[in-house]
């Protein structure tokens, strides 16, 4: 506001003294230059001249309205002026005087700082400096410079005047702009903070409701992780039954056909049964021990899958290459530790199954709270036709029971073929602190 109020003032006064300069300058140009135009040969003017100057600046209105006024040479000669005592002296010429002597009409308001003008400066009244040039009346030739002095008295007033109406018409501007911008921002931070507080509640609500299914999600996997584990023990019983009831009764049964033996002439037909009999009582025993399960809850992760691997080679006759790295992972619950056995124990019969136990691979690791398990194996894969999202999906009733069980515990199931070459892949992540 400060800077385009001085400006706005600066070409107000600019402007008002250069159109009083040019109206007082053509005015006083009728009067003078026909009185003047003898110093174009001399540095002075015939007495004639002189007579009818003082005639026009004393005891006239003209007069009173112009308090002095000066006759220059281009060579800062003074050849007449109200103040007698400096005609024909020489002064420095100005910068008013050069661009006068150029045919320019120049003008200053209250700037009597040359050192000609101390005596308009001792009058103490507010003047209007003009410089008008005289021309030649035959040639237009600028053949001198009349500088006269007008009394201000009105324009400084008019340019007082006209500076506070200006001072006043920018602060009302800026005034009004500033209301504006001030009710513009007042109405977009009401707007936000509107929004805000509508944010703040839609988070708040957002914040309880994932809290809320944070806690559900928890409860799901805890009563997942208890259906499997409630699951594992009603097999676990099952195979117990199966142990002790079907078995017995079948090996009793055994027994009492070797009683007969002696007693029946042909035994051909004995023989038969007798070897349906014990073929019934390994697979019932085959059945009871894969229902069964071992004491695992007291048995850390990595003793878990090594029982499983050793279990697996001593019944197939394969190797398995074992790598386990638990080093600073929590415990884990009866759940997940049932998880790892019945994953490594399915993940194994499936490469001895379908792969001839060809590179069998077996690996337990644990990262930033994030359990990883993973059973490979080099064999043939999946068929050649079929594509990684095929594979991912492919499963028996077994990777079926794996990946339901391994996403009850919050986890993630893949299955697909091997990224470092030939061969297929199971593998599980479950978060430690879901387990």
């Amino acid at each position: 506001m400060i800077l385009i109020g001085n400006v706005v003032v600066a070409r107000i006064e600019e402007s008002v003294v250069r159109n009083t300069a040019y109206a007082t300058s053509q005015y006083m140009d009728s009067i003078i230059a026909p009185l003047s135009q003898d110093i174009a040969e001399t540095d002075d003017l015939p007495p004639g001249a002189r007579r009818a100057l003082d005639e026009v600046f004393n005891n006239t209105p003209l007069g009173d309205r112009v308090v002095s006024f000066k006759l220059w040479k281009p060579d800062g000669l003074v050849v007449e002026a109200s103040d007698k005592s400096i005609v024909g002296q020489h002064f420095a010429v100005t910068e008013n005087l050069t661009a006068a002597f150029r045919g320019e009409i120049r003008a200053d308001f209250e700037d009597l700082n040359d050192e000609e003008d101390q005596g308009e400066s001792a009058l103490g009244i507010p003047l209007l400096e003009i410089y008008s040039p005289i021309r030649e009346v035959w040639s237009g030739e600028v053949i001198g410079v009349a500088e006269f002095y007008a009394s201000a008295i009105q324009l400084e007033r008019d340019l007082a005047e006209a500076r506070r109406n200006s001072w006043l018409a920018v602060a009302l501007l800026f005034l009004a702009v500033g209301s504006l911008l001030f009710l513009i921002v007042l109405r977009g931070s009401r707007i936000i903070d509107r929004q805000r507080e509508t944010l703040t509640r839609q988070l708040d609500d957002l914040s309880a409701m994932s809290a809320n299914n944070t806690t559900l999600r928890q409860r799901v996997q805890q009563a997942a992780a208890r259906a499997s584990a409630m699951n594992d023990q009603a097999l676990r019983r099952i195979g117990a039954d199966l142990h002790d009831g079907p078995a017995q009764l079948l090996s009793f049964a055994a027994l009492r056909l070797d009683n007969l033996r002696d007693s029946v002439g042909d035994t051909a037909e004995l023989d038969a049964v007798e070897r349906a009999v014990k073929d019934a009582i390994r697979e019932v025993r085959s059945i009871s021990k894969g229902l069964s399960l071992p004491d695992i809850e007291a048995r850390s992760p990595c003793d878990i899958i090594r029982n499983v691997a050793e279990a697996h080679m001593v019944r197939t006759g394969t190797d398995v290459v074992l790598t386990c790295d638990m080093e600073g992972a929590a415990d884990l619950s009866e759940a997940a530790k049932i998880c790892l056995y019945r994953f490594v124990q399915e993940g194994l019969n499936n490469a001895w199954r379908y792969a001839s136990g060809i590179g069998q691979e077996v690996s337990l690791t644990a990262s930033q709270g994030v359990i990883r398990l993973r059973v490979a194996d080099r064999g043939p894969g999946f068929p050649d036709r079929m594509s990684p999202a095929e594979a991912s999906d492919f499963s028996g009733i077994g990777l079926s029971g794996l990946r339901d069980r391994v996403e009850s515990l919050g986890g993630t199931f893949k299955v697909g073929p091997r990224s470092e070459g030939p061969g297929a892949m199971i593998e599980m992540e479950l978060e430690a602190e879901a387990s």
